[in-house]
């Protein structure tokens, strides 16, 4: 994590988010998801001030899929206040997404991100579903030394200097609301046994029109 952080001289003992993946209820909900190739995960940001920046996870890129549209992630908030950093690889894009407990949000196609607890006595836990079929690439934010801005605990947000052109900074809270879209429900969970619901996460080409919806200013 050092590499990604805005103070990279940062000292810290303890882990900063822990990641459990592959998890379901049931051995049949299990089956279902490999079935699907689809995997259920849960991360616990516990709240730290590292060096002046909120905690966050490291960031990463998804690949394209046979079709040559990148995979999507589908995410939920069970617990806290979580910020979405998300990019578009052209990096002509970047969002700053704010969910609250219960809220919904769908990482678009092309669309690099990181997630962020900005509470200072809060733990974020988040849920997440995304396809099997791909292993995430951290090597853009390695080389730029974080995402395109960082978010400081004073409120502040600042662009990462190791970026040559970073776009103007939105902000918007999280667009993924029930009744919207038949995705844009929770919990998350309930979906598993809905292959239709799910599709997206594997067939992201047959949605560009939702995700164009999600993310539109």
């Amino acid at each position: 994590m050092r590499e990604v952080l805005a103070d990279p001289a940062c000292m810290s003992g303890d882990p900063l988010y822990l990641m459990y993946r592959d998890l379901a209820k049931s051995d049949a909900d299990w089956r279902w998801l490999r079935h699907h190739r689809l995997r259920y995960d849960l991360t616990v940001i516990p709240p730290r001030d590292l060096c002046g920046e909120y905690v966050k996870t490291k960031g990463h890129y998804h690949p394209k899929n046979p079709a040559g549209v990148g995979y999507p992630e589908l995410y939920e908030v069970l617990g806290g206040r979580a910020q979405y950093l998300i990019q578009s690889r052209q990096l002509d894009h970047v969002v700053l997404i704010t969910a609250e407990t219960g809220d919904i949000v769908i990482i678009p196609p092309e669309y690099g991100h990181i997630s962020i607890n900005p509470s200072p006595d809060a733990t974020l836990v988040m849920a997440n579903i995304v396809s099997t079929e791909f292993e995430s690439d951290y090597t853009e934010y390695e080389d730029h030394h974080g995402a395109a801005y960082y978010v400081m605990s004073n409120g502040r947000v600042i662009k990462n200097p190791h970026y040559p052109v970073v776009p103007p900074l939105r902000e918007t809270v999280a667009t993924c609301r029930a009744g919207t879209q038949r995705f844009c429900h929770g919990p998350i969970y309930s979906m598993i046994g809905n292959g239709e619901a799910l599709a997206f996460l594997n067939r992201p080409e047959d949605y560009q029109s939702v995700f164009t919806v999600l993310i539109k200013d």
